[in-house]
């Protein structure tokens, strides 16, 4: 496949740590579990914990403090990833000029001060504002970690290692749902938004320890800062995998957005925190696997299996006669989404120039966004004509339709080399 940008990549890899992989003669290869590499999984943690905590609270909170129809819930919900959607735009650009660490620091300031504000938040209005704020500033951090990432880990083993940095997104899935459940039951929502704050602040006192590698910006790239033509923040290679990331953040969204409360509709409220417990635990598994398999057997022998979990996980949430079965689906979405997540982002980075790599990570997670931020409101608009079961049934068929969107895609051009 030709690339773009062949003239900027020699001087680009020369800024570049050397990474020999597992087969360099004349030098050792790079590590992957280095100090920098652990506290950028530390730090995405406590990003993803705060996402997280708030993500599947918000929208009953909406209705049980200002009356919010689930249309409103689900807006209010949704924009903070709405938020993050149009920072992700200038962050993917500005990224290197900026500079990584020095972004990954405002952002999470930001983050940080965003978080004070849900307790004394008066309206609804008040609240979703805050809300889109809040996912501005996750969407500089989360945008400067995870591009950033990419340089701490060996070209070789980048299916793998994004694997392990997903780890800490997949403990925040699990940890975030319970521990938000526990702490309304217990405490009340204000004793929520503490913990939220603590929690960022928590993400922005280790980020002052870590160091992330720097780009050397090239002649051409400098004088094109301020020049904002769509190829400027927008990757063409990253989008085409994104766009089965925008078809299965919508599906996600769903479960993450309404699972609560179509557990207390069908009386199996515990079961919903055994989903999400589950989920976590498959996820976690899967991120010592899946990695490594798409390494050394190729895209298609993982995205295939791991999309049709996500269809199965789907179909038995819209079925679940019992707490067994609606638990059971937390297994299969985990392998699902929970796992396609890191193996489309592998996929997303190692198709663009690496020059482009921060545009890329950008792009991938601007359009992952744009579907787990629609979702709650879009899937607002259906519940009523179809129900909260009647809405999975939909998102099985969503997802089977996402697995025929890869093949063209991507999938199928795989198939071709």
């Amino acid at each position: 496949m030709p690339q773009e940008g062949e003239q900027h990549e020699q001087a680009d890899r020369s800024e570049l740590p050397v990474d020999r992989g597992r087969t360099g003669n004349d030098a050792a290869p790079r590590p992957l579990w280095t100090k920098a590499f652990s506290l950028a999984i530390a730090v995405n943690f406590f990003i993803s914990l705060v996402f997280y905590l708030l993500m599947t609270s918000m929208a009953l909170y909406a209705v049980e403090r200002f009356g919010a129809s689930d249309t409103a819930a689900g807006l209010t919900t949704g924009s903070f990833v709405l938020g993050a959607l149009v920072a992700r735009i200038f962050a993917g650009k500005f990224l290197d000029f900026v500079g990584r660490r020095r972004m990954l620091l405002i952002g999470l300031l930001l983050y940080t001060v965003a978080a004070l504000f849900y307790i004394p938040a008066g309206s609804l209005g008040v609240l979703i504002t805050i809300r889109v704020l809040h996912g501005a500033a996750f969407g500089l951090a989360s945008t400067a970690i995870s591009a950033s990432v990419m340089g701490l880990i060996p070209a070789g083993r980048r299916g793998e290692g994004t694997g392990y940095f997903g780890i800490s997104s997949t403990l925040a899935t699990a940890a975030g749902p319970f521990l938000a459940v526990l702490l309304v039951d217990r405490t009340s929502y204000d004793v929520l938004y503490m913990v939220t704050a603590v929690c960022a602040a928590a993400s922005l006192l280790t980020a002052l320890a870590l160091k992330l590698p720097e780009r050397t910006l090239t002649e051409a790239e400098t004088a094109a800062k301020w020049r904002m033509r769509p190829a400027d923040f927008f990757e063409p290679r990253a989008a085409a995998v994104a766009s089965v990331m925008l078809v299965a953040g919508v599906a996600y969204s769903g479960v993450l957005t309404f699972l609560n409360s179509y557990a207390q509709e069908k009386d199996m409220v515990a079961a919903a925190s055994a989903f999400f417990l589950i989920y976590a635990g498959i996820v976690f598994i899967s991120r010592f696997v899946v990695g490594r398999l798409q390494d050394t057997r190729g895209d298609n022998a993982v995205v295939y299996p791991i999309l049709t979990s996500f269809a199965v996980g789907l179909g038995l949430l819209a079925w679940a006669p019992n707490t067994t079965v609606l638990a059971l689906a937390g297994a299969f979405v985990g392998m699902g989404f929970g796992a396609l997540m890191p193996t489309a982002q592998a996929i997303a980075v190692t198709v663009a120039p690496d020059h482009r790599i921060g545009i890329a990570t950008s792009t991938f997670f601007l359009i992952l966004d744009a579907g787990i931020g629609l979702g709650p409101f879009l899937l607002g608009l259906l519940i009523p004509l179809t129900g909260l079961s009647g809405m999975y049934a939909v998102l099985t068929a969503v997802v089977a339709a996402a697995m025929v969107l890869y093949h063209f895609v991507h999938g199928r051009f795989v198939s071709r080399r």
